[in-house]
């Protein structure tokens, strides 16, 4: 399974004109060589692929990762004095770097140290990674259920009086009790006039009856995350909210049909949009429809109105339409979703219709 991704890096490399490949950022790292742990390197060349660590790792990355020398640098003195040394061996001429990942400041130090060109990838492992394998597919799933069994514990466990923050700490809790290593983002745990706030965290606001009350929140499972949001009403929805429920519902039922392949991702963006915006509330649905999802909580492609790119079969992504009115309240229905050539097929199982507790 590595090595058939190391080959593709291998493809992009050559087309790029790269000797090598150096990546520190996790995300990438890990992608490439199965390992699990951080603060590690890998340095990738055309017919060579160095995993460089350190002391606390070593012994780590033997277990974990195959198709690679594993180096440690510690022995020897500072990695970028180890990194020089190694370019020089390799005869690495063009290197290429994570520009999104290292500072400033470190390029400056490797480009005073290293004696080669170094050469910003801009996304190309990235672009290999928006396509998910098998394995990858089914780790998303797994992550997927965690957070449905927790939203599913949440409807009984939530009541009027609780404060956002007890609410987000139990959601957390009990993903991790089913397996979930980690959050895949913090929580968003927003009530009432808060619920307007796309991305509002907890707080110690009381949730009370005739509010909306919006969780979106997902978990890491072996390296891989979810993402899901469901809105629900406490107490008794008045008849705007359900006004607005309905066409936030309605939107992002009509953009899941649109999810295949071929089909480019801001003409999914506006099967969403163009249905708020008909209905007077427009002006209330600011972002994008929706994101990529992997080893990261957003990866590419954007499903947004200014992404002319197409969806391609086996892309992990989100559809997720909003209304978000200020100093009154909003909604979002989010599921997580892999593109198939049927169409998209929906990881997130948790009801969509509205819930009224309390």
């Amino acid at each position: 399974m590595f090595k058939g991704r190391i080959e593709k890096l291998r493809e992009a490399m050559n087309q790029k004109g790269l000797d090598g490949v150096l990546l520190l950022g996790d995300p990438n790292r890990n992608y490439l060589s199965g390992f699990t742990g951080n603060e590690s390197y890998s340095l990738i060349t055309k017919n060579q692929a160095f995993f460089i660590t350190d002391s606390r790792f070593t012994q780590q990355a033997k277990q974990q990762v195959e198709d690679y020398e594993v180096l440690e640098y510690s022995k020897s003195g500072s990695f970028v004095d180890f990194l020089s040394d190694l370019v020089q061996e390799t005869s690495i001429k063009r290197l290429g770097f994570e520009e999104n990942i290292i500072t400033y400041s470190i390029y400056k130090l490797y480009k005073s140290k290293v004696n080669c060109d170094f050469i910003p990838m801009h996304g190309i492992v990235e672009k290999i990674r928006i396509i998910k394998d098998d394995e990858e597919l089914k780790l998303i799933k797994s992550a997927a259920e965690i957070a449905d069994k927790a939203f599913a514990h949440m409807i009984d466990y939530i009541k009027p009086g609780m404060t956002e923050i007890q609410i987000g700490l139990e959601l957390e809790f009990y993903m991790k009790k089913l397996g979930a290593s980690d959050l895949s983002f913090p929580s968003i745990v927003a009530s009432g006039v808060r619920s307007s706030l796309p991305h509002g965290e907890a707080t110690n606001k009381v949730v009370n009856r005739g509010e909306f009350l919006t969780l979106d929140f997902g978990c890491i499972y072996r390296e891989y995350c979810s993402d899901m949001t469901r809105t629900l009403v406490i107490g008794k929805p008045s008849d705007k909210m359900v006004e607005m429920y309905s066409i936030v519902l309605e939107a992002q039922k009509l953009a899941l049909k649109e999810y295949k392949p071929g089909v480019p991702a801001m003409e999914v963006d506006a099967v969403a949009r163009n249905y708020i915006s008909n209905r007077g509330y427009g002006e209330y649905f600011g972002h994008s429809l929706g994101h990529g999802v992997g080893r990261e909580i957003h990866e590419s492609p954007v499903i947004g109105y200014r992404n002319k790119s197409k969806l391609v079969e086996n892309m992990v992504v989100t559809d997720e339409p909003g209304i978000y009115i200020p100093d009154f309240g909003g909604l979002r229905i989010e599921d997580l979703l892999v593109v198939t050539k049927d169409g998209g097929k929906v990881l997130s199982k948790s009801p969509k219709e509205m819930i009224c507790i309390g």
